[in-house]
């Protein structure tokens, strides 16, 4: 799923030191040549003439498949540029299980398939800073149980109510892939600015197109349960060079990695993206013009993309941008979960874990701990009103699945606030809990309210957000700072929780762990 920028193929090419594109040699980059060929591969200069580059661009164009962005009734604002002027950009990575054409039925399921709503099965939320200095990814375990916000279907205009609580994957079906974005922006406040999507044809046709891609497991595995359940995926121990079917049976698998949980197999996921890419990066043949050629077609034809990013211009000035991270700064995660119910494959989000994790996202801070974005000011088009007429609620976030609330912390935080001039301050008894501190407000004209509530007590800016679930300006103290009346300075997370299973895309020698019971 993450197209994002990554390493190189076990034992090839040069610096397979964890240190990725950090070449300091002088020599131009491989990965910069490709792209130019890449540009050039789409213009006349591959095909002879102006007027044939332009009919061959535009035949690309057509294989892209288009849909909405969002399907959903509210979006959360886009992230406030650093001083630089510059914005993160935040993509959402799916892989569809439709069983809708011939080609994906021929790869799994039964007819009885056929027409049935697809599933989002992959899910991962692409982050590239501001800087574009590091990249940061969360994958969503597929039947993870969260809240599915209200979605319009764009072709024909069904209403899908919201659900209090199903599984992630079921948004794909609600309307299309904007609803699964409109289900992410309302799980995260994080704000998405494009979506990419493939199928399993896709999957298939991809890893063909760049001569497959190295993955790794430490013992001999097969994908298969007595009862005849699995993927079928069977690999002999070490490195082999997956695509066609094994290379989806890889990212399916589930029975045979880890302990055979939805879990394993995102980590499995995200060893596959980060090995693909350090072959799109690397892999000299990509510099034919040939397998340039087929490699675009392969992949204009395997995307359905948003409305915005509907042209092969625009997919190749993402590329650019993904290009400037280096690949030792790519921090892949999975959503710190707990089990649900009985059924171990049914999760929720971990509170706390989870929390800080979306929080550094969402505040553009890098989960490598290097280099985190403090900031404790931001400009605000809206100005705030006077301190003693701002109506500023409180709530007591504090308790965390490893302690308990501090007793009366609302009004405590309430005292310091009235001390401050806000006289209007007072406490707020809804529920509330987080591992983060927020100051959340409900649309554009409290921005620079709620902003001026952060500033006073040192809460860092990027904590100030958009949420349609308040009505007012509302401050929810969150278990980062259960004593003293202005925010720790030190309190703000600068590294991804041990609960995310971190893996850097520098890592070049990852293997994945075999379940027992499925070794031959």
């Amino acid at each position: 799923m993450t197209l994002d920028a990554q390493p190189r193929p076990v034992g090839r090419g040069r610096h397979d030191d964890g240190h990725g594109d950090d070449d300091t040699s002088g020599r131009p980059r491989r990965g910069r040549r490709i792209l130019r060929w890449s540009a050039l591969t789409l213009a006349a200069l591959m095909f002879g003439g102006a007027a044939a580059g332009y009919l061959y661009y535009e035949h690309l164009n057509a294989n892209l498949t288009k849909a909405r962005l969002n399907l959903g009734d509210s979006t959360p604002p886009r992230a406030a540029p650093n001083a630089s002027g510059q914005t993160p950009l935040n993509i959402l990575l799916l892989g569809s299980d439709s069983r809708n054409t011939a080609a994906d039925l021929k790869l799994g399921g039964s007819r009885a398939d056929v027409g049935r709503p697809p599933l989002a099965d992959v899910q991962m939320l692409l982050h590239v800073s501001a800087d574009r200095g590091n990249m940061s990814v969360i994958s969503l375990p597929r039947d993870t149980m969260i809240p599915i916000p209200k979605c319009t279907d764009p072709d024909g205009g069904k209403v899908y109510g919201a659900l209090t609580l199903a599984m992630a994957n079921e948004s794909l079906g609600r309307g299309g892939p904007g609803c699964t974005v409109a289900t992410w922006e309302k799980l995260t406040g994080i704000h998405i600015d494009h979506f990419m999507m493939v199928d399993f044809a896709g999957v298939v046709s991809m890893a063909d197109a760049i001569g497959g891609v190295p993955v790794c497991v430490e013992q001999n595995v097969w994908s298969r349960t007595p009862e005849g359940h699995g993927s079928g995926l069977k690999l002999k121990a070490g490195t082999t060079y997956v695509k066609g079917e094994q290379a989806l049976q890889w990212l399916r698998t589930r029975y045979g990695f880890e302990d055979g949980t939805d879990i394993g197999r995102t980590h499995a996921q995200h060893m596959y993206m980060n090995a693909m890419v350090r072959q799109l990066r690397e892999n000299a043949t990509l510099g034919n013009p040939t397998d340039m050629r087929r490699l675009a077609e392969t992949a204009t034809k395997a995307l359905t993309v948003d409305e915005d990013l509907g042209t092969v211009k625009k997919l190749y000035d993402l590329s650019t941008e993904l290009q400037k991270v280096p690949t030792g700064r790519i921090t892949m995660t999975t959503l710190p979960t707990v089990q649900w119910s009985q059924d171990r494959n049914r999760l929720v989000p971990a509170t706390e874990d989870a929390d800080q994790l979306v929080s550094m996202v969402r505040t553009d801070t890098p989960l490598d701990g290097k280099g985190a974005r403090q900031l404790t000011e931001q400009v605000s088009d809206d100005p705030a009103a006077p301190a003693g007429t701002l109506a500023v609620r409180v709530r007591n976030g504090t308790g965390s699945t490893a302690k308990a609330p501090v007793l009366h912390r609302a009004d405590a935080v309430v005292r310091a606030l009235q001390d401050k001039g806000f006289a209007k301050a007072a406490v707020d008894t809804t529920a509330a809990a987080g591992a983060t501190t927020v100051v959340l407000y409900p649309n554009h004209r409290l921005e620079g309210d709620a902003q001026a509530v952060a500033k006073a007590l040192g809460i860092p800016a990027p904590q100030v957000r958009a949420s349609t679930d308040v009505t007012g300006v509302t401050l929810t103290v969150g278990a980062d700072w259960r004593t003293g009346a202005t925010y720790p300075k030190s309190a703000a997370p600068t590294e991804a929780p041990e609960s995310a299973a971190v893996l850097n895309g520098g890592k070049t020698d990852a293997c994945m762990p075999v379940q027992p019971g499925f070794t031959w």
